[in-house]
């Protein structure tokens, strides 16, 4: 059986299906709550955050990839969507373009990268891992948050710390552990960049360190006829640190898809 996705789900027209960065929830995308005037707005938990149970036996981007595209069915959305994933969501709609194209009308990857994980990353990951069984999903996110905003946020908007805080101590050690192992184990997206066919949007923070502009030119570069849009003063989490220009430049794309 399935694991059932939680999800919200507003407005009408075309479909577009946001995917939330790690180790967060689909409440990140609160920002950009105006697109349901625009089309329909769907955002789900992903496997092991929000209200979305963990899979007995855990996940991989592959995996949740097919689950978004058979929870599509079961929503009765039959036509192409446009996809957009954040981090971890971009991974998973990697994925999703590379094993369901048929289903895609148009991808927004932001903040995200093809390539997989360095022997120095997946050790990392194990690293972590480890910590947050010891741990907490809260002490992750602290540990995370000088990576996940950037400079100028942490510097002047405080307020968004507490609310990024607030998110991510609301996962579960199981849940932030599971996509730990899913992103160690992702395969490398590059080689199939080249087969994707839809419009696509990257979006890239200038001061993200994790997946820098430059990382977001090389994804950019890879996928024919793609878009490359950076926001300035905007780390990682470019949809919280920025919302009015990540949502003014979704709201673009999706009204020429």
């Amino acid at each position: 059986m399935n694991t059932p996705l939680a999800f919200s789900d507003t407005g009408s027209g075309l479909p577009l299906v946001l995917l939330h960065a790690f180790p967060l929830s689909r409440e990140m995308w609160t920002p950009q709550a105006s697109l349901a005037e625009q089309v329909r707005l769907i955002t789900p938990d992903l496997y092991g955050f929000g209200a979305t149970a963990l899979p007995p036996d855990g996940w991989t981007v592959d995996s949740m990839a097919d689950r978004l595209a058979s929870w599509l069915t079961e929503l009765r959305v039959a036509e192409p969507i446009v996809l957009g994933g954040l981090s971890m969501g971009g991974y998973v709609a990697l994925a999703f373009a590379r094993r369901h194209p048929e289903r895609l009308r148009g991808l927004i990857l932001a903040d995200t990268k093809a390539e997989a994980d360095t022997a120095d990353a997946r050790a990392n990951r194990d690293k972590m891992i480890e910590f947050v069984r010891q741990n907490s999903a809260a002490d992750v996110v602290e540990q995370l948050l000088p990576k996940l905003l950037g400079d100028t946020t942490r510097a002047n908007n405080p307020e968004l710390l507490v609310t990024v805080r607030g998110i991510g101590m609301q996962q579960t050690q199981d849940g932030v552990a599971a996509a730990l192992a899913a992103l160690r184990d992702r395969p490398d997206a590059t080689p199939g960049l080249a087969a994707i066919r839809v419009p696509t949007l990257v979006i890239v923070g200038a001061e993200d360190t994790l997946t820098p502009p430059a990382v977001s030119r090389t994804l950019a570069a890879g996928i024919a006829g793609a878009k490359l849009e950076e926001i300035p003063k905007a780390g990682h989490l470019s949809n919280l640190e920025a919302p009015s220009e990540f949502t003014e430049m979704v709201r673009r794309f999706v009204a020429n898809v």
